[in-house]
């Protein structure tokens, strides 16, 4: 019964922390405008343009320029900046 309890435990616990682990993850779809060994560029329409930093472990085939690609992401952030925020004034 302990036993049971225990492996119950374990596995709620490392569902909880999988969960707050997992980025959402994005889709953009549009042509490839330029490829180089870190990135590509992919265009949606002409006022939207997004370039994508490549991995080395990146799934599926190379993309090249012209190639129509659905790029899946997530939003990561590598660092943040704070700054306290100023105070308002209340109304009368």
């Amino acid at each position: 019964m302990k036993r049971l309890i225990l492996v119950v435990v374990a596995l709620a616990f490392a569902f909880a922390a999988g969960g707050y682990a997992a980025a959402k993850s994005y889709q953009f779809t549009g042509t490839v405008k330029a490829v180089d060994a870190a990135s590509v560029t992919v265009e949606k329409s002409a006022k939207e343009t997004w370039q994508f930093e490549v991995p080395k472990d990146v799934k599926g085939a190379a993309p090249k320029v012209g190639d129509k690609v659905t790029v899946y992401y997530k939003m990561v952030a590598t660092e943040f900046e704070a700054k306290a925020a100023t105070p308002t004034k209340a109304k009368k």
